[in-house]
């Protein structure tokens, strides 16, 4: 999902412009020319300029409301939509993040608006009513999934907290992978859902396992699948993985012994070996606070078959 920044109404009385890159370095004018009245950050769809610190932001993303939170904004957020469901304070409404109703997400008067995706034309039907929208989408590696959350904190007034929530998730995050060196080699199956639907090392989450030297077999399937690739059963019993990484225990019900129970899926090294991991999907699947959470699942995981 991908986050939207809004901007209500316009502060120009001697502006103190902060410029960020999509989570780069803010650079502040002159303290002595006046207050702060507004911040641009340049997201995925351009420079937004934000009022200094929103206090009406409503998020259409899971993570980046998750983040919002994690960075000291939740008290600024009055709306997410219906898959925030972390932390269980946020203000859940049936707004949706896939299907985007403008006039739904404008009734809450919001001075800042984050989504991860533009889907039905979300971010140009609120920039025509001067709303700032900031879209910052999935992520393709760690370091954009970090610049992400220092934008957010830019954005809200909280840029010294998303630093020191970045730092920190660099740190345990480097702390699990060289706890786990000797995973190289290794072999894993992540499944997406009980139809076999995998991630390749292209992805985000195969990135993740990548900071492990783990080999993944859905690189070997077809390329015409793409990066999300259905594996067959035939194929996955013959590659045999050493590990087997579930993140479809919510969504799917699916867990070691649903596993054991599949047809010729319990003859797997990984079944016989305890190698299968139960993962939270939500941790799984986004990119903001609990990432070191997913890194850790893996390298716990890691660690006992080594």
């Amino acid at each position: 999902m991908r986050p939207v920044r809004t901007f209500g109404a316009m502060m120009a009385i001697v502006a103190v412009t902060f410029t960020a890159g999509c989570g780069g370095d803010g650079k502040t004018g002159d303290a002595a020319s006046g207050p702060k009245a507004a911040v641009t950050v340049q997201a995925a769809n351009g420079a937004v300029t934000v009022p200094a610190r929103p206090e009406r932001i409503v998020s259409l993303s899971p993570t980046h409301t998750e983040t919002l939170f994690a960075i000291g904004a939740g008290p600024q957020v009055v709306a997410v939509d219906d898959y925030s469901n972390h932390p269980p304070n946020a203000p859940q409404t049936k707004l949706s993040g896939f299907k985007p109703n403008a006039e739904a997400v404008i009734a809450y008067k919001p001075d800042l608006v984050v989504v991860s995706d533009d889907l039905n034309g979300i971010v140009k039907a609120l920039e025509k009513v001067k709303i700032p929208v900031l879209l910052e989408p999935a992520p393709t590696k760690l370091d954009e999934a970090y610049d992400e959350i220092n934008d957010l904190g830019l954005a809200t007034g909280h840029a010294a907290e998303a630093k020191k929530l970045t730092d920190d998730m660099r740190a345990r995050i480097q702390q699990t992978v060289a706890a786990s060196s000797k995973a190289k080699g290794l072999s894993y199956y992540h499944e997406l859902d009980n139809q076999l639907h995998s991630v390749t090392s292209r992805t985000f989450v195969g990135q993740v396992y990548g900071l492990f030297g783990l080999r993944n077999i859905a690189d070997g399937a077809d390329k015409a699948s793409g990066e999300y690739p259905q594996l067959s059963r035939e194929y996955l019993l013959k590659q045999d993985p050493d590990l087997i990484f579930l993140a479809d225990t919510k969504c799917c019900g699916q867990n070691a012994a649903t596993l054991a129970e599949r047809p010729g899926w319990s003859d797997l090294d990984a079944v016989k070996h305890k190698g299968v991991v139960e993962l939270d999907d939500d941790i799984a699947s986004r990119w903001g606070p609990r990432l070191p959470e997913f890194v850790k699942a893996i390298g716990d995981a890691v660690q006992k078959v080594q």
